[in-house]
Order: structure tokens, then C-alpha cells, then sequence
């Protein structure tokens, strides 16, 4: 089974330079819509292996990355393709809002 990967102020812009689509949770431990989404961001690495890159950044940790994004509320979720930000989700949401968002990048490729 196929787990997020851990994403980095160090490894965030080759993650994103992995030639797939990749999709970002940026999260922190202490949220609890984040505990409620973690779980379906499991889900989307394994069904997406070989597809997408699917990966989660703590917010408490890499405070780079989150700035240079611009995240505020916890969780949001980014969407990039070809290293650009295509689309974005604030907020825990049903795991359908999210396949159908990484889906159409998926597609695409």
C-alpha cells in the first residue's frame, strides 16, 4: 500500500519536478479537520501510485514552503501540474471533491 509522501522545505521543488501530477496536503498535528481528511489523502496515494505523486507537508515544520504558498487555514490541499498550482481545496471535504480534482489533472497528463 502506497503512502503520502512526506514533503519538505528540502525535497518540496523536486517532489513537484517529478513529471506527475502532484497533489499537497499541508496539514500540522494539531488540526482537526486535517485528522478527519488524513485518512482519504492515504486513500488517494495508493489509488494514484504510478499516477500522481501524493504527498503531505506539516505546516509546523516547513514553514518555507507554506509561506511561499501563501497557506493561512489548515488543511488546504494544492493541485499542481507541471510545477504550477491548477487547483486548490481549503478545508476537509468528501474524498469525491478530491478524486474528481485530481482526476481531471490525471487525465490531462
Amino acid at each position: 500500500m502506497a503512502k503520502p509522501v512526506e514533503i519538505s522545505d528540502g525535497n518540496f521543488q523536486e517532489i513537484l519536478n517529478s513529471g506527475k501530477p502532484v497533489l499537497v496536503d499541508f496539514w500540522a498535528e494539531w488540526c482537526g479537520p486535517c485528522k478527519m481528511i488524513g485518512p482519504i489523502v492515504e486513500e488517494l496515494a495508493d489509488e494514484y501510485d504510478g499516477k500522481a505523486v501524493v504527498g503531505k507537508v506539516n505546516v509546523d515544520f516547513n514553514p518555507g514552503v507554506s509561506a511561499q504558498y501563501g497557506i493561512r487555514s489548515i488543511p488546504t490541499l494544492l493541485f499542481f501540474k507541471d510545477g504550477q498550482v491548477v487547483d486548490k481545496q481549503i478545508g476537509a471535504v468528501h474524498k469525491s471533491v478530491l478524486t474528481e480534482k485530481l482526476d481531471a489533472q490525471v487525465t490531462e497528463a
